[in-house]
C-alpha cells in the first residue's frame, strides 16, 4: 500500500519512514514530488489537530492517502509547555540548538525529581474518500541538566526515559520505546481495521 508521509522535516522523515517501510508500506514523500509541498500554517490546538492539518495537505497535493505526525515535549513544571510549540519555542528562527537553549534555562534551579516531561507524537492518516484517524503515543521520562549524545534531534538530547536519554540510544532501541514508534505501531493496528472495512 501506497502512503505519503506528509513531512518537510527531514529528520522526521527519516524516522517515519524507518519504522514504516519495515510493516510493508511504500512510502512516498517530498522528495518523490516535482515541486515542494506548501508550508501549512500549524493552527490547532492539539498535536492531533496539527497533524491533521498536515496530513490534509498531503493529500490534497498527491491524492493518495497521507499520513503526518505532530509531536513535542511536555514539561509537567513547566505547565505542559512547550507543548504543541516545541518546534517554534524560541521564537522565529527557532534551531534545536535555542529551543534546548531555552528549555534548559526555564528549568535552571528546578530539581531532578520536578523535571518530569512526557514526550507525545499524534499521527494523523487521511483517506481520498474522506475518512481520517488519529493516533497518540506518549513516552514518559524528565528533561536532563544539560545535553548529551549525538543521536537523534530537537529535544532528544535533553530527554531521558527509562531506556536512556533518546539521544544516546541506537535508532532501533529509541524506536521501540519512543513516542513517534508507540504511535505508528497504533498507526498500523488502526489502519488495518481500515483496510478491513473498505477499499483504500
Amino acid at each position: 500500500m501506497k502512503i505519503f508521509i506528509a513531512t518537510k522535516n527531514h529528520n522526521k522523515l527519516k524516522e517515519l519512514e524507518r519504522i514504516l517501510k519495515p510493516m510493508g508500506f511504500e512510502v512516498l514523500s517530498e522528495n518523490d514530488l516535482s515541486e515542494p509541498l506548501p508550508e501549512v500554517d500549524e493552527t490547532g490546538s492539539s498535536y492531533e489537530e496539527n497533524a491533521l492539518l498536515k496530513a490534509c495537505s498531503g493529500l490534497e497535493v498527491t491524492g493518495i492517502t497521507s499520513v503526518a505526525d505532530d509531536s513535542g515535549l511536555s514539561v509537567d513544571c513547566l505547565d505542559g509547555a512547550p507543548g504543541i510549540y516545541s518546534a517554534r519555542y524560541s521564537g522565529a528562527g527557532a534551531t534545536y540548538s535555542s529551543n534546548n537553549e531555552k528549555l534548559l534555562a526555564a528549568l535552571d534551579g528546578v530539581p531532578m525529581e520536578k523535571r518530569g516531561a512526557t514526550f507525545v507524537s499524534a499521527v494523523a492518516c487521511v483517506f481520498p474518500d474522506g475518512r481520517k484517524f488519529t493516533v497518540r503515543g506518549e513516552c514518559r521520562g524528565y528533561v536532563a541538566e544539560k545535553c548529551s549524545g549525538s543521536g537523534g534531534f530537537g529535544y532528544d538530547p535533553l530527554f531521558v526515559c527509562e531506556a536512556g536519554c533518546y539521544a544516546e540510544l541506537t535508532p532501533e532501541e529509541k524506536d521501540r520505546v519512543s513516542h513517534r514508534g508507540k504511535a505508528l505501531r497504533k498507526f498500523k493496528d488502526e489502519l488495518q481495521k481500515y483496510i478491513n472495512g473498505g477499499e483504500l
